[in-house]
């Protein structure tokens, strides 16, 4: 019932959001979709009129969980170690609760969309930003072309790890994906970091991780991997 209430939230969120202007109009009709579903008590996708908002319900009614912090996107410390490389900014809230607040997956994904840019100005991009977490808890790591290494710790309970090197020190928080694991970070802590590696700390790109902070609450930011 719990998880239940929770997809009806989303699924409103969902259409008011989108309802709001008319280029929006496929996802008013994917969110209006969902809450079917959800009424109805279906568990699989369903044919829509366009032949693809089926499969985008289907997919956002799956992944509204993964954008919540804890539960099943918690990693065990072997499910973190490897070696991954950056496909997108990520983001999850801190609870179910916040998340249906928010307009659930369709917000998740559109302050991803919002950090793109943001990311790209800093040159954040797949060929020059990864991650290494290797069994004998040491890491490597390069952010936008910016390398550095050391040591590392994890806590499976709390999904926080701390990243040491020898100039830097990284506090942030380990979220399973479907295909791959994320970095997350408090916003402020976020906006260090970019501010460190970028050395332009008055960027205003940079302060826009600030703004988009400011418009949730429970919100963490960061990086996905794969």
């Amino acid at each position: 019932m719990k998880k239940k209430t929770l997809l009806l939230s989303v699924a409103l969120g969902a259409t008011m959001l989108a309802g709001c202007g008319s280029q929006n109009s496929t996802l008013s009709q994917i969110g209006t979709q969902v809450l079917t579903d959800v009424l109805m008590g279906a568990t699989g996708t369903t044919t829509t009129t366009d032949g693809s908002a089926a499969s985008q319900a289907g997919g956002a009614l799956g992944n509204i969980l993964s954008s919540v912090l804890g539960g099943n996107t918690k990693p065990t410390l072997q499910q973190i170690i490897g070696s991954w490389k950056y496909s997108q900014p990520g983001c999850a809230f801190t609870s179910e609760k916040l998340l249906a607040q928010a307009g659930g997956e369709v917000v998740a994904a559109e302050i991803k969309s919002k950090l793109q840019p943001t990311y790209q100005k800093l040159g954040v991009k797949q060929g020059n930003t990864s991650l290494v977490l290797k069994e004998d808890k040491t890491f490597s790591a390069s952010f936008a072309g910016k390398s550095f290494s050391g040591t590392y710790t994890f806590d499976e309970g709390s999904s926080k790890i701390t990243l040491q090197g020898m100039l830097l020190t990284i506090n942030g928080y380990m979220k399973r994906n479907s295909d791959g694991v994320a970095l997350l970070f408090e916003s402020s802590k976020l906006l260090t970091l970019l501010q460190t590696v970028s050395a332009l700390s008055g960027s205003t790109s940079v302060q826009a991780v600030g703004e988009i902070s400011k418009s949730y609450d429970g919100l963490r930011l960061g990086f996905d991997f794969r």
